[in-house]
C-alpha cells in the first residue's frame, strides 16, 4: 500500500474556526474532521455515480 499523500489547504480564518469548531464538537481534531468529511463526500459521490475504481499503480494522477 502507499503511503499517505500530503495535501495543503488555504483557508480564510472565519472557515478555519468553524471547521476547528466543529471537529472539537465532534470529538476529532481539524485534519481528523477534514478526512471525516472528504470520505462523507466520497460516499455520497459513488452512490450516484458509482464506486470510483483506483488505477492498477497507487499513485493516482494529480491535479
Amino acid at each position: 500500500m502507499s503511503k499517505n499523500k500530503h495535501l495543503g489547504l488555504l483557508i480564510d480564518p472565519e472557515t478555519h474556526y468553524k471547521l476547528h469548531y466543529m471537529a472539537k464538537y465532534e470529538g476529532r481534531s481539524g485534519n481528523g474532521e477534514v478526512l471525516y468529511l472528504i470520505r462523507q463526500a466520497i460516499r455520497e459521490f459513488e452512490q450516484c455515480h458509482g464506486e470510483i475504481a483506483l488505477p492498477a499503480q497507487q499513485d493516482a494522477p494529480r491535479g
